[in-house]
């Protein structure tokens, strides 16, 4: 026999109870989206490579060592997408979007990155996503947040707390870049191998190293709010004083960073508090939602300067944390305990499906025993078609209301 063919590492078949639980993540994140107005988009799984090489940067992590790139047929390159930001961004320059502003968009589906498969991180990997395109204002980015933890509070995940910091506005930023540059400059013989290279290319990225040599450095490292503009510093004001008014929790974060340059003012992550249970299930990979506002992307791709606002959350981390959700119980069986009405039971299960109930067909196995594995399975409300005496006879067992029901669905 030849052998079966594995599943490729870093890849994941999701069944069952962890099957439930990702579909109730998508599920809460569809209706609340609704709630908030966000109109659904899908998006291509892959696009030309430089939308992801100019949109995230050839100096990243991402787009030097983690995508799925290859040449087609036509000989050009072409990317699995590895996030969602860069390939909505194209969408909204090419199809002539900027009719619609202000854009609230949001999609969900798989992800691709070639990276050290670990807990909660996958090579095929699936997010949430919600994005503000056209809006410059600080109210854009309170709505998004207010959206983010009213999605986390629906799914019942609790210990979890926004951590916020403002990059500043583009003067702010170059100022205060300048400043690290400085700093880390100083003491570049001492830092990390990954904080020296970064140095020169993306120097606010070593404000989040996790390596020991860089925190001693970090610690005492210039902060953004000595650059702040009165512009930046009142935008960040409004934001902190909305999730105030909106009732979001958050603290502030001022080693939290986006390296690439096109990010600015707010930054985010929703990341659960130490010692919680929402810690102890995710371990290492603590953020579950993060984002930031991009004003500089659309520039980027070509386009003209468009202000952005952003977040996207991993979907097997949020299932993770929304526990066991089991797979629901059918809300009727019919079972077939004579083979000559299946006919008969076809068309009654037809009407109560129709009719917005869940229905499950018992009509295998040795028919005098299907009624006892009904009930056996847990189920509540059970139709039963036999024959007596060569008639016909339909048995239902439910209460009262129900029995009434379904005796009208059944005609």
């Amino acid at each position: 026999m030849s052998k079966t063919p594995q599943a490729i590492r870093g890849t994941q078949d999701i069944f069952g109870a962890d099957a439930e639980a990702f579909a109730f993540v998508v599920e809460t994140f569809e209706r609340v989206r609704r709630l908030y107005r966000f109109r659904r988009v899908e998006m291509p799984v892959f696009e030309k490579t430089e939308v992801f090489s100019r949109a995230i940067g050839e100096t990243t992590d991402v787009v030097s060592k983690e995508m799925y790139s290859f040449d087609d047929r036509g000989g050009e390159s072409l990317t699995l997408r590895p996030e969602f930001t860069a390939g909505i961004a194209r969408a909204y320059l090419t199809n002539g979007w900027q009719q619609h502003v202000p854009l609230k968009l949001a999609t969900h589906g798989p992800l691709f990155r070639y990276e050290r498969p670990q807990k909660g991180r996958y090579r095929q990997f699936y997010q949430i996503d919600a994005e503000i395109i056209g809006v410059a204002e600080p109210q854009a980015d309170v709505e998004l947040l207010a959206m983010a933890d009213q999605i986390i509070r629906e799914l019942g995940i609790e210990g979890v707390t926004l951590h916020l910091n403002t990059l500043g506005d583009g003067d702010s930023r170059d100022a205060w870049r300048s400043a690290l540059v400085e700093h880390f400059r100083a003491v570049k013989d001492e830092l990390s191998e990954d904080s020296q290279e970064r140095l020169e290319k993306n120097p606010l990225r070593i404000l989040d190293s996790k390596d020991p040599r860089d925190k001693r450095f970090v610690a005492d490292a210039p902060k953004i709010d000595t650059y702040l503009s009165d512009e930046a510093r009142a935008f960040f004001n409004a934001v902190t004083s909305g999730l105030d008014a909106a009732g979001v929790k958050w603290v502030r974060a001022e080693s939290l960073v986006r390296g690439l340059d096109y990010y600015r003012h707010t930054a985010f992550e929703f990341i659960p508090d130490e010692g919680s249970e929402a810690a102890g299930k995710l371990g290492s990979q603590s953020t579950i939602l993060g984002g930031g506002r991009y004003d500089g992307l659309m520039e980027s791709l070509g386009g003209a300067p468009t202000p952005a606002v952003g977040w996207a959350a991993g979907i097997e981390r949020l299932a993770m944390l929304v526990g066991d959700k089991g797979e629901p119980k059918a809300d009727v069986v019919v079972v077939v305990e004579d083979d000559e009405l299946i006919a008969n039971a076809i068309a009654a299960i037809g009407r109560i499906r129709a009719a917005g109930h869940s229905a499950e067909l018992v009509a295998t196995g040795s028919p005098r025993k299907r009624f006892d594995k009904a009930v056996k399975a847990g189920a509540e409300k059970i139709v039963a078609f036999a024959l007596r005496d060569g008639v016909e006879h339909v048995r239902i067992k439910a209460d009262d209301g129900a029995r009434s029901h379904i005796e009208g669905l059944l005609g």
